[in-house]
C-alpha cells in the first residue's frame, strides 16, 4: 500500500523560508511522478511543483506563482521529496499536499497535508 506523509509546514512571518518534506512507501519510488500541490481556504486545489525521471534525467516544473522562489527535490534512497520555498508571502497560506503517480495528470495516491501559514 502507497503511503505519502507530509511534514515541514508551520507558522512563518512573509519573507521567511519553509522546507517541506513528504515521505513516500508502498512502490518504487524513483520511477513515479511526485508533485506538490495546494489548497487555500475557498479556494480549488492548484499545482505548486513536480518532479519525474525521465529518460536518465531527472525533470522539474512550477506554477508560475512559486517560480525561482521555490525548489522541488527528492531524496530516492530516503524516498523523500522536498519542496524548499522562500521568500514567502501570505498569497502562500495553503495546505500543501504531496501526490505520486505514472505523471501529473495522473496522480493515484495523495497525502494528508501539512498547512503553512504566512503572516504578513
Amino acid at each position: 500500500q502507497v503511503q505519502l506523509v507530509e511534514s515541514g509546514g508551520g507558522l512563518v512571518q512573509a519573507g521567511g523560508s519553509l522546507r517541506l518534506s513528504c515521505a513516500a512507501s508502498g512502490r518504487t519510488f524513483s520511477r513515479y511522478t511526485m508533485g506538490w500541490f495546494r489548497q487555500a481556504p475557498g479556494k480549488e486545489r492548484e499545482f505548486v511543483a513536480r518532479i519525474s525521471w525521465s529518460w536518465s534525467s531527472i525533470s522539474t516544473s512550477y506554477a508560475d506563482s512559486v517560480k525561482g522562489r521555490s525548489t522541488i527535490s527528492r531524496d530516492n534512497a530516503k524516498n523523500t521529496v522536498y519542496l524548499q520555498m522562500n521568500s514567502l508571502k501570505p498569497d502562500d497560506t495553503a495546505i500543501y499536499y504531496c501526490a505520486t503517480g505514472p505523471s501529473v495528470a495522473q496522480l493515484d495516491y495523495w497525502g494528508q497535508g501539512t498547512q503553512v501559514t504566512v503572516s504578513s
